[in-house]
């Protein structure tokens, strides 16, 4: 058996550990245990997402929000009836416990399943001229420079392809013809790749009305300048348990006011705040849509993808937002391009050949 210890938690641990063992492990979710390893209940990125987007904040204890009936699985069944349990019960991790209910294991599905090929599309947005970045982009589209020992838009194919999804398709323009050079039909890096060309700036929404086929799944979009390690079934799930039409992934943005906020009512001073940190959820460039969202987009006109979400919010269509906690750079100056090199082998070196 592996160990397990850490991924464990105790009913007064706080949202921000738990957070803090998913990203430092391989499995996204905790366990929580009583002090004699008794099984208590489970908790995972998606719990703690939620958590937070209904005002809980990262000192919440785990009490609060855990998972008190997980599926679970004894350790004498098999291989194959925990595969069966997990699918049943559409979960990805099952705790494994004795005839005392205590935890001994946790099995990961995607371990114990060979990966299998998604249906849903991906499509990147690689079209943009880059123009922050010159003089690197000058002979070179941003998508493929390189971070690491690869470019960009290398890493987040292979990132989707390492989740199952590998029916890519990459919106291109400006040097497009370095790029269908470097990927051509995607094979030598396991995925299937279809190009749409962009004769004119379309935007991250417009571009998607150059689809040759309306894809028959939800399909995601993404901007092909991001890195990022988020976890894209998890996302999928998201959307599909929600009934989303459209899906937007958020990261939280933090500011510090430099000076004393002063707060006044009629010409008194009611209270003043030192510096206070203003926090925010930002649009990260990583979006999945239901393929009836592609009725609103005009055709062969610009349209960017925040117009798109508020043209479907004014028409009372299923909005969520997917709060980002895993690593998330978008590189889209000089310094941000230095970022990435550096912490590139950190959070990427799996991806490495």
């Amino acid at each position: 058996m592996k160990s397990i210890d850490k991924i464990l938690l105790k009913t007064d641990d706080t949202l921000k550990k738990a957070l803090t063992l998913i990203d430092q492990g391989t499995m996204r979710i905790t366990i929580v245990v009583d002090d004699n390893k008794k099984l208590l209940g489970t908790l995972n990125d998606g719990d703690i997402r939620r958590a937070i987007l209904n005002g809980y904040t990262l000192d919440t204890k785990v009490d609060k929000i855990y998972y008190k009936t997980p599926t679970v699985a004894h350790i004498t069944d098999t291989r194959d009836a925990i595969i069966s349990k997990a699918i049943k019960n559409k979960v990805y991790q099952i705790p494994i416990v004795d005839d005392d209910d205590k935890l001994v294991d946790v099995e990961d599905l995607a371990t114990l399943l060979t990966h299998t090929n998604r249906k849903n599309k991906v499509i990147l947005m690689a079209g943009g001229l880059g123009t922050r970045l010159a003089p690197l982009t000058n002979d070179t589209p941003k998508p493929l420079l390189k971070v690491g020992t690869k470019p960009i838009l290398q890493t987040i194919i292979e990132n989707f392809a390492g989740y199952g999804f590998t029916d890519i398709v990459i919106s291109v323009n400006y040097k497009s013809e370095m790029i269908k050079e470097y990927f051509k039909d995607g094979s030598e890096f396991g995925v299937n790749i279809e190009y749409i060309q962009e004769d004119k700036r379309l935007g991250t929404a417009g571009a998607l009305s150059l689809l040759k086929e309306i894809p028959n799944e939800p399909f995601f979009v993404m901007n092909g300048d991001l890195l990022t390690n988020v976890n894209f079934e998890n996302l999928l799930d998201f959307h599909s348990f929600g009934k989303g039409d459209a899906t937007m992934c958020v990261r939280e943005f933090q500011y510090q006011v430099p000076y004393g906020v002063v707060e006044t009512s009629n010409d008194k001073i009611v209270s003043i705040t030192e510096k206070p940190i203003n926090r925010f959820f930002v649009n990260a460039g990583i979006y999945l849509l239901s393929p009836k969202v592609l009725k609103f987009i005009p055709k062969d006109t610009f349209y960017d993808m925040p117009t798109l979400f508020e043209k479907l919010i004014e028409h009372n269509k299923e909005v969520l937002s997917f709060p980002i906690h895993e690593y998330w750079l978008d590189i889209g100056q000089h310094n941000d391009f230095i970022q990435a090199n550096n912490e590139y082998d950190q959070n990427f070196s799996k991806g490495e050949s």
